[in-house]
């Protein structure tokens, strides 16, 4: 039986040992905070302070989200990243699907320990992607992107519909986010689903070649379609974020992350 979907953010102080470190979480395009809520959670249980934003549009009516811009969105997830930096030492961002896309963007232009990000967006395939800015006058909405979840009895709570307005910014946001990867120098890891029906490897590619002076990680996640933190790999994810933030917050460690580029989705 699946859980009513709960959109609201949530927020958790430092309660761990070490630097205060603490992880700004992002849930993606038409979502809410529901699709990561458990990652956040685990996050706090971990002892770090935790962020987890709901973003201007969502959690809402999809009507709503067509009348949002992209920098709504980067803005939401930066003051969220401000506050965290205000009363930590160390900050790592994270998300999911767009909120992968965030992250970096952060990352990009914020001093950041670290970045995860499941499954991130960053270019659209569809064809019609381009029209988008002239089409939104013609036709509001498409079908709905949402539930691409392996797991039975697995609900997201995204949109019913896709705003055609909204998914315009989205792929603006996609191609700004694109031109400043190669400002990122914090280490990056990414759970990437070897079955995604959203995000194609068309957007893995772009991030390999924009990770021009930042290490990358991507482990592949098996048994998990694209809402990877509430499929069955979520706990694989919730486990490695959080040794991967102790790594980064810690990196006189052995463990310590973003030593040498590590792509292991080819092995």
């Amino acid at each position: 039986m699946s859980i009513v979907p709960d959109p609201s953010p949530f927020s958790s102080p430092f309660t761990g040992a070490g630097p205060r470190t603490g992880v700004v979480v992002s849930h993606g395009f038409t979502g809410s905070p529901h699709s990561v809520r458990e990652w956040a959670q685990s996050l706090a249980g971990a002892g770090f302070a935790v962020r987890l934003p709901l973003l201007p549009g969502h959690g809402t009516s999809w009507q709503e989200l067509a009348r949002t811009r992209w920098q709504d969105w980067h803005e939401a997830l930066d003051a969220a990243y401000l506050e965290l930096a205000a009363e930590c030492d160390v900050v790592v961002v994270a998300g999911l699907s767009m909120g992968g896309t965030l992250a970096l963007r952060i990352a990009a232009t914020r001093p950041v320990a670290g970045v995860v990000a499941v499954n991130p967006g960053l270019v659209i395939d569809d064809p019609r992607a381009p029209l988008a800015g002239v089409l939104k006058f013609v036709l509001k909405s498409t079908p709905a992107i949402a539930n691409d979840i392996l797991k039975p009895d697995t609900d997201e709570g995204a949109y019913p519909r896709t705003p055609v307005a909204a998914a315009h910014e989205l792929n603006k946001m996609f191609k700004d986010t694109v031109r400043l990867l190669p400002r990122i120098t914090a280490p990056v890891r990414v759970y990437r689903s070897a079955v995604d029906h959203v995000v194609s490897e068309t957007s893995m590619a772009a991030l390999r070649r924009g990770l021009t002076n930042a290490p990358l990680e991507v482990l592949p996640l098996d048994n998990s379609y694209h809402v990877a933190t509430m499929d069955n790999d979520a706990a694989e994810i919730f486990r490695g974020t959080a040794e991967f933030v102790r790594s980064v917050a810690l990196p006189g460690r052995p463990d310590a992350a973003g030593a040498v580029r590590k792509d292991t989705s080819h092995d």
